[in-house]
């Protein structure tokens, strides 16, 4: 079962506070590299990180980078 790997570059931008959320939320949120708010990254398409951002989409926006 090989799953086809997504390529490029996003960026996830955390446009909503994890205040008020549980604690692995919180975690999803720090291991994207996202602190503060407004704070975006810019991460590789893999399945685990797009895994991550499913997770919290509802607290941030994603842009594809080339």
């Amino acid at each position: 079962m090989a799953q086809a790997k997504a390529e490029g570059n996003m960026k996830i931008t955390l446009v909503k506070s994890v205040i008020g959320y549980n604690q692995d939320v919180r975690e999803t949120a720090k291991s994207l590299g996202l602190g503060k708010l407004n704070s975006s990254v810019v991460q590789a398409k893999t399945p685990d990180i797009l895994g991550k951002v499913r997770r919290i989409a509802h607290l941030v926006t994603v842009e594809d980078v080339q």
